[in-house]
C-alpha cells in the first residue's frame, strides 16, 4: 500500500525528492503520513479536499482488500 501512495504522490507534484511517507502499522489499521514541498500541499490535498478524498478512498480499497483499515494524513 504504502507504494500504491508513493505512485500518487510523485504523479500529483513536480518535485518528488520532497515527498516522504512514514508508516505506523497497528493490528488492524495503518496510519500513513505523507509530507510533500508546503508549496506543492494544495496539489495532493485538491480543491476543497477533493484530491485528498480520491487518495484516502483509493488507499482504503486497497486496504479493504488485505483485511485493514488505513488513515492518510497530509503534511
Amino acid at each position: 500500500m504504502k507504494e500504491l501512495l508513493d505512485y500518487i504522490a510523485r504523479n500529483l507534484v513536480d518535485n518528488t525528492e520532497a515527498i516522504e511517507i512514514k508508516e505506523r502499522v497497528g493490528r488492524f489499521t495503518v496510519t500513513y503520513e505523507l509530507s510533500v514541498d508546503p508549496n506543492e500541499t494544495g496539489k495532493v490535498i485538491g480543491r476543497n479536499g477533493r484530491v485528498a478524498k480520491a487518495i484516502r478512498d483509493l488507499m482504503g480499497v486497497a486496504a479493504a482488500r488485505q483485511n485493514k483499515r488505513v488513515h492518510i494524513d497530509i503534511e
